[in-house]
């Protein structure tokens, strides 16, 4: 399999998780949080992410609804990674994300980290899910849906 750099990113109104991945595909990391102020900032401290890492795609969690329907957050998501796609020129990935920022939570609570006071923490770690999720389906082989 060839090497790969991506980006996962788990949207949310108030803060963007941001994980990336070893060259391999094989392990994703959580790497910092960017608490969102504007669409300008947001591509800016994405773009920085992107060119340190050599980022070559971006892997965006979609939050379905439990039922499998595209919500209203979910048609936002789609929005926002269309708009960063095109400042950013990279191909975007989704993957759905249901059920992360809960993992997240319990994986953190195990560790005794106090949740009140590092909610950026938990949206790093649903970004981590959210990428190793699509390195795991693209290792297998699996469609992953590219931006329509």
């Amino acid at each position: 399999m060839q090497q790969i750099s991506a980006l996962g990113l788990d949207v949310g109104k108030k803060r963007i998780g941001v994980a990336g991945c070893d060259k391999t595909g094989l392990i994703s990391t959580g790497l910092t949080t960017i608490e969102r102020t504007s669409f300008a900032n947001d591509i800016e401290q994405l773009r920085e992410l992107v060119k340190e890492r050599e980022a070559q795609v971006l892997v965006v969690g979609l939050p379905y609804s439990m039922n499998g329907s595209l919500g209203f957050q979910a048609r936002q998501v789609k929005k926002f990674a269309a708009r960063v796609s095109a400042a950013l020129g990279l191909p975007v990935e989704f993957t759905d994300e249901r059920l992360t920022s809960v993992a997240a939570e319990q994986l953190l609570r195990e560790q005794r980290i106090d949740l009140s006071r590092n909610k950026g923490l938990v949206d790093r770690k649903a970004a981590a899910i959210i990428l190793q999720q699509w390195l795991d389906e693209r290792r297998q082989g699996k469609n992953v849906s590219p931006l329509p």
